[in-house]
């Protein structure tokens, strides 16, 4: 089987890098704007409105409850309805940034709340503005309490990615059926994309407990 894998290694190298790239490029694109559609989404389930709050409660319980290959098939068949042109790539990138931001939206809000609440009320007798207070006061601190957070989410993205081979784009996943529908082999290269996914994510997963401890240490 080793020497098996080290043939496949040795045919299909480029295709399994450029499968990593795909993967790693899909995660960061999905966390990215995950992040940035979060904040919204984190800051609309805090308002005082209670309207605003309950539509921020059910576009996160809606993302949250139901499967991620859900999504995906949603966007992918119901985007194209709209948009005739749109690419399988961006429609699984728009369903995993959608997914993803649900996720961060909660850690971002635990993230704020973690904040003493008397940083608002020191803010508020200075007479700041509401959204003064949050930008300049809340979220600088609340950044230590969410990064690490987010970087627990770009590890799970990285694995989660995988369900887009559904759809043949080009990720690890995919590069796994390229190589097996070439060679008709299918334990040796699944093995391999197993070997890389691993291997990727403890490292990532080391970095994050450095950058963790390092956070500690400045506090």
């Amino acid at each position: 089987m080793i020497a098996t894998m080290g043939k496949i290694l040795s045919r299909y190298g480029t295709v399994f890098l450029d499968g990593l790239k795909g993967t790693l490029w899909i995660s960061a694109v999905a966390i990215v704007f995950g992040t940035i559609l979060g904040v919204a989404v984190a800051i609309t389930k805090m308002s005082k409105h209670r309207l605003t709050r309950m539509i921020a409660s059910v576009y996160i319980e809606i993302l949250r409850g139901t499967p991620l290959l859900l999504q995906l098939y949603f966007f992918w068949l119901g985007l194209p309805t709209l948009f005739p042109k749109i690419s399988d790539m961006s429609c699984v990138l728009i369903a995993m940034v959608i997914n993803t931001s649900a996720y961060i939206a909660e850690c971002i809000r635990a993230g704020i709340q973690a904040v003493d609440s008397g940083q608002r009320e020191a803010a508020m007798s200075l007479g700041m503005t509401e959204r003064n207070i949050m930008f300049r006061v809340i979220f600088p601190q609340a950044i230590k309490n969410i990064l690490p957070a987010l970087g627990n989410e770009f590890i799970v993205m990285i694995k989660e990615s995988s369900l887009a081979s559904v759809f043949f784009i080009g990720e690890l996943m995919t590069s796994f059926k390229v190589v097996q529908s070439n060679m008709f082999l299918a334990i040796e290269p699944l093995t391999i994309v197993g070997l890389i996914y691993l291997v990727v994510t403890v490292i990532l997963t080391q970095c994050l407990k450095l950058f963790e401890r390092r956070l500690k240490a400045n506090d």
